[in-house]
């Protein structure tokens, strides 16, 4: 893309009321655009980077099974009555409408309820078990107050995927599978270094649940981390009892603020035996499927990102999830050969499969300078009329500053195995 083409600005100033410092830079690099408290529109640079998160998580998901769907937004009551969800004092984020007729329905802010009955038509046997069935899909959250940016919003796309087993045991075969998937995904992300899976409440479901938190300045929960067995505990239930079920004592435990980026629960037979989501066991004999729900939100992971790897100068993609690897300043652009070489240079890039942005705009090379580490791609390559004459290319290393001087057959082969 050459980034005179794009119809988005950088900022020098976030709006006065954003505190957060991933949407503050978002803002600023135009990648996201704030419609209002707790609802951000994903521009292009945005959704290309947020499109990468989903990428990678549905990757994994695919690995280990999963079957992709999208169900819908707009919510039955009936199918949420039977469980008693749809009570506004039992679930209090409830977004309602209603319709012309003056029916009145939900906007969904999880999926428990309604995949459960549209998956009474699919499992009838044990022999359908187990099956993983995952989506992308915008969720609606009432939430009191939206804080953190696009880490906490009242509309989001949640990957939230679910499990269908026929007993306990292949339940907790399954759970570990989506586990060490999540483990994989944040480390593709660039997080998996400081994300620890964490000991949580389980709620009604079971003794424990396990959210996935990252350790970030800007976290809103605390967890107790026992950093030589990767283990973590949830303030909320770092207690006696915890600590004495997994074998650590309160003087091994060390404090971090930490932001939850996955979740993952055991559901049990609660939903599929309010909904009659029943299979034939291997005795002949109808038994409740046994479930489990598994949560990723993609924009909270790319604000965590931002979070994490930002500097006083912007923002520091992973490379996993940058919107482009390679930022590509040209200078000199008025001289119309530099103009021309620099179009060659940029056209070699992607013959070579080099995902990058031209910055091709009529700027001071101050501002380009001053953009390009706003926006913090991987790498950011300068083409000159000085780079013309020497045939050298001055590649800079956004994460560490480090510049290096390449050469075009260098550049175009893959620049980034080239050592520092």
């Amino acid at each position: 893309m050459r980034q005179s083409r794009l119809f988005t600005r950088t900022r020098h100033d976030a709006p006065a009321d954003e505190v957060s410092k991933n949407a503050q830079l978002l803002i600023r690099a135009g990648f996201v655009h704030k419609e209002m408290a707790g609802a951000y529109s994903f521009l292009p640079l945005g959704l290309k980077t947020l499109n990468k998160v989903i990428g990678v998580i549905r990757e994994e998901m695919d690995g280990i099974g999963g079957q992709e769907v999208t169900l819908t937004g707009l919510q039955d009551p009936a199918v949420w009555e039977a469980t008693g969800r749809f009570d506004d004092e039992v679930v209090d984020v409830w977004f309602k409408t209603k319709l012309k007729n003056d029916t009145e329905i939900g906007l969904g802010f999880t999926h428990e309820e309604p995949i459960t009955r549209m998956m009474r038509e699919h499992l009838l046997s044990h022999k359908d078990a187990p099956k993983l069935v995952y989506q992308f899909q915008t969720k609606f959250r009432n939430e009191t107050r939206a804080k953190s940016g696009i880490m906490r919003t009242r509309e989001f796309i949640m990957k939230d995927l679910y499990s269908f087993a026929k007993d306990e045991e292949e339940h907790l075969k399954i759970y570990q599978q989506v586990a060490d998937a999540y483990h994989r995904i944040f480390s593709r992300l660039g997080i998996g270094e400081d994300t620890y899976q964490t000991f949580a409440s389980g709620g009604v479901f079971a003794k424990y649940s396990h959210e996935f938190q990252t350790v970030t300045d800007a976290g809103e929960d605390v967890i107790y981390v026992q950093k030589s067995r990767k283990l973590a505990i949830n303030q909320e239930v770092n207690n006696d009892e915890v600590r004495a079920d997994l074998n650590v004592t309160e003087g091994e435990l060390e404090a971090f603020d930490a932001s939850e980026v996955g979740n993952i629960f055991t559901l049990g037979t609660r939903f599929s035996e309010a909904l009659g989501l029943m299979i034939t066991g291997e005795d002949g004999e109808k038994v409740p499927v046994f479930m489990g729900s598994y949560g990723i939100g993609p924009a909270r992971v790319m604000g965590v990102i931002v979070e994490k790897f930002s500097d006083e100068k912007g923002m520091v993609w992973p490379d996993e999830v940058a919107p482009f690897k390679v930022h590509l300043v040209g200078l000199n652009l008025e001289d119309d050969a530099v103009r021309e070489y620099a179009d060659g240079v940029y056209e070699s890039l992607k013959d070579n499969g080099i995902d990058v942005l031209y910055d091709d705009r009529d700027a001071r090379p101050g501002e380009k300078f001053a953009d390009s580490d706003l926006m913090g791609f991987p790498y950011r390559v300068v083409v000159s009329r000085k780079t013309m004459e020497s045939g050298a290319f001055e590649v800079v290393t956004r994460a560490t500053g480090d510049v290096r001087k390449l050469s075009e057959e260098e550049l175009y082969r893959d620049f980034d195995s080239v050592p520092e």
